[in-house]
């Protein structure tokens, strides 16, 4: 090769090379401004003051990653704010004689794990600022919890998200050994009544079990959002259990098992219907379920845990519908099925149809997408 051809070869290998980073750079500036032109939305017209139940306390879950990719401290401002006004507390009763951990939205739902949640952020929030007031009432709460002889507390698919990620990072804080033990004991109870083990998903809850329940095709019905909650839960577990733990391996088989599926199952167009496996049962594209599985899918690339190959194309199918499809132009994002606990045939779910829940599952979403352009660069 002569002089002049090298020379050719190398401003043409460098300029390709200037182009796919300015490409990933785009892609990477375009996935933060998405990830701000949502939360910036939410926030502008949805004040930080209330109560401490699971829909707000999800929200804030992404909320936390948002702040942790962009460090935009009125997002941290914002879950701080919603914190105090709580007392960094979920459910506010002071008498565990009466204390209840069936379904309920009154203050003496103490063990009830949609009152839980709100301590991952809590526990988040200590972390970039310890101050024992911040965990202390979650402390108490899931101590006394784990010092009773139930193990039932995780009887309906959301609670795996709400509670399973809070026995993990308060094991990271306290270095208390029966967080993981009872984490494992009531996880175990859970798959017994709810996990599907020919099809490797999970039911709502025991009462959507097939052949008991059906879709209105006559097949089993998984309700997306339901996975959704077990899928990003396991992820969350993941991140903060202890490579030497002993029941580690139960986690990632069932989250592996859950990705295979879950990629077997989504739509063409990225999305995936409300009932997984019967597209017609509830069609049409939802925005939350289809998230948490965006999510769950880009940690596990990010992570290690699942082949790039494999699951990639998947993810970005999906995150192209999130962003081009469910979210606007002026910050709202669509098609989030309200709050309920099934694929309802004939309900509607439209481009108006938003809720805290789903900006917080697109929340973690995008950042986790941030987090693989960024690794690209």
């Amino acid at each position: 090769m002569n002089l002049k051809s090298l020379i050719a070869f190398f401003l043409l290998f460098f300029s390709i090379s200037g182009l796919v980073n300015a490409q990933n750079q785009l892609s990477k500036e375009e996935t933060l401004e998405m990830i701000n032109r949502a939360n910036t939305y939410w926030q502008q017209n949805n004040k930080p003051e209330v109560v401490a139940f699971w829909d707000h306390a999800a929200y804030h879950t992404g909320n936390m990653e948002a702040y942790e990719v962009t460090k935009n401290e009125a997002y941290r401002k914002y879950s701080e704010d919603w914190a105090g006004y709580n007392k960094w507390m979920g459910a506010k009763s002071t008498d565990k004689s009466k204390w209840k951990y069936q379904y309920g939205e009154t203050d003496e739902h103490v063990l009830f794990g949609d009152w839980q949640i709100c301590f991952q952020t809590y526990i988040d929030l200590y972390h970039l600022k310890p101050e024992e007031y911040k965990i202390a009432r979650a402390k108490e709460v899931m101590q006394y919890e784990m010092s009773t002889p139930n193990n039932d507390y995780w009887w309906w698919a959301d609670g795996l998200y709400m509670v399973m990620p809070v026995m993990t990072k308060l094991y990271k804080v306290t270095g208390n050994q029966q967080y993981l033990d009872k984490l494992y004991e009531y996880f175990m109870y859970a798959n017994s009544i709810m996990y599907d083990k020919k099809d490797k998903l999970y039911y709502r809850d025991a009462k959507y079990v097939y052949p008991k329940h059906k879709t209105v095709n006559g097949k089993k019905d998984f309700w997306a959002r339901g996975d959704g909650w077990v899928f990003a839960g396991l992820a969350k577990v993941l991140k903060d259990l202890p490579l030497t733990d002993p029941h580690r391996n139960e986690y990632l088989t069932k989250y592996r098992n859950m990705a295979k599926a879950i990629v077997k199952s989504q739509q063409k167009d990225g999305y995936w219907t409300r009932s997984i496996l019967d597209a017609q049962h509830a069609p049409g594209p939802e925005t939350s379920g289809t998230a948490f599985f965006t999510y769950g899918l880009l940690w596990g690339i990010n992570n290690g845990y699942l082949k790039e190959k494999n699951y990639l194309p998947a993810a970005q199918k999906a995150w192209t519908y999130l962003t081009k499809t469910a979210l606007q132009p002026d910050g709202k994002l669509g098609y989030v099925q309200p709050i309920g606990e099934k694929a309802i045939p004939g309900q509607v779910v439209d481009v108006n149809a938003t809720a805290n829940f789903g900006v917080g599952a697109f929340l973690l979403a995008g950042s986790e997408m941030y987090r693989y352009l960024s690794k690209k660069d």
